[in-house]
């Protein structure tokens, strides 16, 4: 456990608002989980921020969904279905020849044109 994570665990009273980050700290995901239950809808971020922005979430929510088992069910099923596609789809790609990338001349659409 990484010393920001255990002083932010060990807080009296958390603040009204955490990152992302923080809030996988608090609900015991991993951070780079959050934006894959944001995704599926599973966490809702405050107000409307960017795609690419920093993303805030509520405190209170958040020990609600701390409580709620069915919810914790949801969210774990929710990651492992994100990397079972995400490994399965990894094993469907063509392997790489002759150290060109499938998207050099080696590949299939442009094979008639190097002819």
């Amino acid at each position: 456990m990484n010393q920001d994570m255990e002083r932010f665990l060990n807080l009296g009273n958390t603040p009204g608002r955490l990152t992302a980050e923080q809030t996988a700290w608090f609900l015991g995901f991993s951070a780079h989980e959050i934006p894959i239950l944001v995704a599926r809808g599973m966490l809702k971020p405050l107000g409307h921020p960017a795609h690419n922005g920093q993303k805030f979430f509520l405190t209170k929510t958040l020990e609600d969904l701390r409580r709620d088992e069915k919810w914790y069910g949801k969210a774990c099923d929710a990651v492992i279905e994100y990397w079972r596609y995400k490994n399965n789809r990894k094993g469907q790609e063509l392997p790489a020849t002759n150290g060109r990338d499938r998207q050099g001349a080696s590949a299939p659409e442009f094979a008639d044109a190097e002819n």
